[in-house]
C-alpha cells in the first residue's frame, strides 16, 4: 500500500512538473561553432570563407521538438574570405553595405522534426536590410555532459539562397548568384 501511494504521490509531481525546454548559448568565437559560405567563382570553382563574429541561442525539449527555438545575430562586417582586398569589396555598398546594414540576423518561426536526429528549422533572414524566410536541413550532432560541469547540445544545418532575394544586385555571372551556408553550432546549456 505504501509503494502504491508513494508511486502515485511521484507520478503526480512528474505531471505537475512537465518536461521544460533547455536554453542553450551558442559557444560561438571559432571555437565550437562556425557559420561558413560558399558561392561560385564565374562557375570555375569555389570562393568560400566564413563570418568571424556573431552569437545566439537556441531552446530545445527532446520531448517536444517543435517547440524549439532559435536566434542568431550576425556581424557582416566579420566576413571573411581570406582575401583582404575582396572582403573589403563585400563589406561596400555592392554586397553587404556594412555601414547602411551592420546586422544580419535569423529568428525561427518553425522547427519541424523528421526524426532520426534530422529537422527542418524555418526562420527570418535578415540580410541587406532584407527580411524573407529561410529554411535550413538540420541535423542533430550530439548532446551531454562536458568535463567542464557544464551540458552541451550540438546542430549541424546547411541551406541556400539567392543573392538577388536580398537586394543584392552586383553580377557576378550567371554562375554566381546563389550562396550557399553551412552552419555549425554547439550550444552550452544555462
Amino acid at each position: 500500500m505504501k509503494k502504491t501511494i508513494l508511486l502515485s504521490l511521484l507520478l503526480g509531481l512528474a505531471c505537475a512538473f512537465p518536461a521544460q525546454a533547455e536554453d542553450y548559448v551558442i559557444d560561438a568565437g571559432g571555437a565550437h561553432a562556425y557559420i561558413r559560405f560558399k558561392i561560385k567563382h564565374l562557375g570555375y570553382s569555389w570562393l568560400g570563407g566564413r563570418f568571424n563574429d556573431f552569437k545566439g541561442t537556441f531552446s530545445y525539449d527532446e520531448k517536444n521538438p517543435a517547440a524549439a527555438k532559435v536566434n542568431v545575430t550576425i556581424d557582416p562586417a566579420s566576413i571573411d574570405s581570406n582575401h583582404a582586398e575582396r572582403d573589403k569589396h563585400l563589406r561596400d555598398k555592392d554586397f553587404l553595405n556594412v555601414k547602411k546594414f551592420p546586422e544580419s540576423r535569423f529568428t525561427s518561426t518553425r522547427y519541424e522534426d523528421l526524426g532520426n536526429g534530422k529537422a527542418r528549422l524555418t526562420g527570418d533572414f535578415t540580410l541587406h536590410g532584407v527580411t524573407r524566410p529561410l529554411t535550413i536541413d538540420v541535423e542533430q550532432i550530439g548532446h551531454g555532459p562536458d568535463p567542464w560541469g557544464g551540458y552541451r547540445r550540438g546542430f549541424h544545418g546547411t541551406t541556400s539562397f539567392k543573392l538577388a532575394d536580398y537586394g543584392i544586385d552586383y553580377d557576378l555571372g550567371p554562375a554566381s548568384q546563389t550562396v550557399f551556408l553551412e552552419l555549425s553550432v554547439e550550444g552550452i546549456r544555462q
